[in-house]
């Protein structure tokens, strides 16, 4: 879930990943991390938006989407419920305290763009080079 937290994951795939039942893996996910499985991805996803809020020129619509939230709505409550101030607020209060400029959103989504498999640049050779 950390590495592919973005992803649309669901109970069923996590569970016969995991080689388990969905109702034995939901079980033993709460006993060793002390949440749901939902829950955990969830609060991942608002940690990395919290991330790309405080750090690039995003909207806080590009966030929600960014990190795996499906619903505008659902990405406002969740994060408010977390963080107690909703995503735009949050993402004011980080620029008024300063820090680092923003990385350009566009930068941003191109970077985590899947590349087509085949595309990658050779790396070019030196004129005199043989």
């Amino acid at each position: 879930m950390d590495l592919r937290f973005a992803d649309p994951l669901d109970l069923d795939q996590m569970a016969a990943q995991a080689g388990l039942s969905k109702f034995h893996f939901a079980r033993a996910f709460k006993d060793a991390y002390g949440e749901t499985p939902a829950n955990y991805l969830g609060r991942r996803r608002v940690e990395r938006a919290k991330d790309l809020l405080r750090s690039a020129n995003l909207t806080v619509t590009e966030a929600c989407m960014l990190v795996g939230f499906s619903s505008l709505g659902s990405f406002s409550s969740r994060f408010s419920e977390m963080v107690g101030m909703s995503p735009r607020a949050f993402q004011r209060a980080s620029a008024a305290r300063g820090g680092p400029p923003p990385i350009p959103g566009c930068f941003l989504m191109d970077w985590g763009r899947p590349r087509p498999v085949g595309t990658q640049t050779s790396k070019k050779r030196n004129p005199g080079e043989a």
